[in-house]
């Protein structure tokens, strides 16, 4: 049975993986997913406004409501003919709201998230305009997702210095082939104690088995490791590339995104999947990443003499998470 995390700041209780619902387009199958997801346990379920038709089919389909935690997205475009209906500000955030509602088949949604951010619109009126929803009972926690870390942090400060709704979680893609996160928006979110929901773990099915979309050299290097590892463990490699995002970070919950509901109980055993530090190397050094600048000069700094004296060796410190809270 899956295991439940806290999101974010709040008291909410999510299962430690997330079901992305993109891909439902047949309500059989979709009935079905739901229902496997729940009986392990599942409840965070992740869609969103732009995603139209299986926002809709996941409206009509889901049952006992209430037992899941329920979220989704708006800033795409509900039209393109309509300058103003799209991006973070408020009126575009009122009109997808009660757009997703509806589809949705209920009156709130437990977490409202921006989609993408939207440069061209005030921070501070899109945290106003989300405080708003959440005072009014439309939706109970918020977060963010695809933005810079630096937005991120802005908009909390904004929020808690003006007694408003702080964002609660960030959405980020994240994989053996996409770790930019590692620089600036995992160390961020770990520093605020914000869940990270991770969209894309499979790198686009380029890391599940006999998926054929591994072309570049990078890729076929990772979903290699991953077939290496797996055979070793002697499970499957999505298995295994799911348990690797998890490796990482507490504070990292995979959104599994399926089709079938075979797909998600095969996923759903990630679960139980520890990968043992041997292979966590196979893995990493299939694919080296380098965290550039600040992570790595810092790190340098940490243990350099010349930075922080002679006993720079001989400090005794709790590493066992950030210290900014």
């Amino acid at each position: 049975m899956l295991r439940y995390r806290l999101l974010g700041h709040t008291g909410l209780r999510v299962s430690e993986f997330a079901l992305g619902t993109m891909r439902f387009d047949d309500p059989v199958e979709t009935e079905r997913i739901i229902a496997t997801f729940a009986e392990a346990g599942g409840n965070f379920l992740d869609t969103a406004s732009a995603y139209g038709d299986s926002e809709a089919i996941l409206g009509r389909v889901l049952r006992d409501r209430d037992r899941f935690v329920l979220g989704t997205k708006y800033t795409l475009s509900r039209d393109v003919t309509d300058p103003n209906a799209a991006g973070n500000h408020r009126k575009n955030l009122v009109l997808s709201l009660e757009q997703s509602l509806r589809r949705l088949r209920t009156d709130y949604v437990d977490v409202y998230w921006v989609h993408v951010w939207d440069r061209h619109t005030p921070i501070e009126e899109t945290m106003r305009a989300l405080d708003d929803v959440v005072r009014a009972g439309k939706a109970l926690a918020i977060g963010i997702s695809d933005a810079p870390a630096w937005v991120v942090a802005r908009a909390n400060t904004i929020a808690q210095n003006n007694d408003r709704t702080p964002f609660a979680a960030i959405q980020v893609p994240y994989s053996l082939l996409e770790r930019g996160i590692e620089r600036e928006l995992l160390p961020m979110a770990e520093a605020f104690g914000l869940t990270v929901t991770a969209w894309s773990p499979l790198a686009g099915g380029a890391l599940a088995a006999g998926s054929g979309r591994a072309t570049t050299p990078r890729a076929l290097a990772a979903a290699a490791a991953v077939a290496e590892v797996a055979t070793g463990l002697g499970v499957p490699p999505e298995q295994v590339a799911l348990a690797w995002t998890r490796h990482r970070s507490r504070a990292v919950l995979p959104i599994l995104g399926v089709r079938t509901a075979d797909q998600l109980s095969g996923n759903l055993a990630a679960a139980a999947l520890r990968l043992p530090e041997d292979a966590v190397r196979v893995l990493d050094e299939a694919v080296p990443f380098d965290r550039g600048f600040p992570a790595d000069f810092v790190a340098e700094c940490d243990a350099s003499p010349m930075v922080y004296g002679d006993a720079v060796d001989r400090l005794d410190v709790d590493d066992s998470g950030p210290r900014m809270r």
